[in-house]
């Protein structure tokens, strides 16, 4: 994207009259649509759209929302412009199973995940040189039953302190509380090792070898106060057979986690995944959206 590119997210309540309220205002004030997805939710009666578009005169960011505001004023629309050279600011958070960090590291390092990484939180120091040798800052929070509520307000320090957009727990395995998830709520995205909602628990590979499955997979959510029960962004599974043992479900079930994990937050710093409820409306990657996001 260039910056005289910009996304529009809206969602409202369904009517008639929005799509060709949006598309006449970006008309009228000089801009051409490169790419439009739209979702009516037939059950809820919302409505959800995202559209990439250039502006052929160089509008700024501030007129076109200032401008915009009749248009959301009259469908009650709950909408943001985002330019398109925006890097959404990510704070990394781990504990002792790196595969999902080293895997987003990686892809932040070759340019297929463009964000901003501002810094990683661990409770352990396992990765600490790792995240060091990337010149990025590393924090350890030591995180125990007494200090739950000191280590939350350390974090919540860093997050202001880096400006951070989206929180990703990157196989970060401790509980947050109801008050952090609700003051981030949209803002947090966890990768849960099962493809929800079977297998809950801290060893899902092993209750799903126990009982013979033939898939296994991973679930990237948002983070809400029900533990793992927040928002599904993305899934996947991978096929497996009565030969393999427990340990080759682990190896081939931390793949597909940081391959979803990485999806779901490309789903999100595009600006293309919305809340709706319990549920989620996931657009489509289009123009303007790296190819990376299908890679395996």
């Amino acid at each position: 994207m260039t910056t005289n590119q910009f996304v529009l997210t809206v969602s409202c309540k369904c009517t008639r009259g929005i799509v060709a309220a949006i598309s006449g205002f970006l008309a009228d004030k000089g801009c051409n649509i490169v790419d439009s997805s739209q979702f009516d939710d037939l059950e809820t009666g919302k409505f959800f759209m995202r559209i990439s578009f250039i502006s052929e005169v160089k509008a700024k960011e501030a007129d076109l929302v200032e401008q915009f505001g009749n248009v959301a004023k009259k469908f009650e629309m709950d909408y943001q412009f985002h330019r398109g050279d925006d890097r959404t600011k990510v704070l990394l958070m781990v504990s002792r199973f790196g595969h999902c960090l080293n895997d987003l590291l990686y892809r932040w390092k070759i340019g297929a995940l463009p964000i901003d990484i501002v810094g990683v939180v661990s409770n352990h120091f396992d990765y600490q040189k790792v995240v060091v040798n990337h010149d990025i800052p590393f924090h350890h929070i030591k995180v125990t039953k007494q200090n739950k509520s000191q280590a939350e307000a350390q974090l919540m320090e860093i997050v202001e302190q880096t400006g951070t957009d989206l929180v990703v727990l990157a196989r970060y395995m401790q509980v947050l509380s109801d008050q952090l998830c609700a003051k981030m709520s949209g803002r947090i995205i966890n990768i849960h090792h099962s493809f929800l909602p079977s297998f809950k628990g801290a060893n899902p590979y092993k209750q799903a070898y126990e009982r013979g499955v033939k898939l296994i997979g991973a679930t990237a959510h948002y983070v809400t106060a029900d533990l793992d029960e927040g928002p599904i962004i993305e899934q996947d599974i991978v096929r497996i057979t009565h030969a393999q043992s427990s340990e080759d479900y682990i190896s081939l079930g931390r793949d597909v986690e940081s391959q979803v994990l990485a999806r779901a937050i490309h789903a999100h710093i595009h600006h293309r995944s919305f809340i709706n409820g319990n549920r989620t409306v996931v657009f489509p990657a289009g123009p303007g959206s790296y190819a990376s996001e299908r890679m395996g």
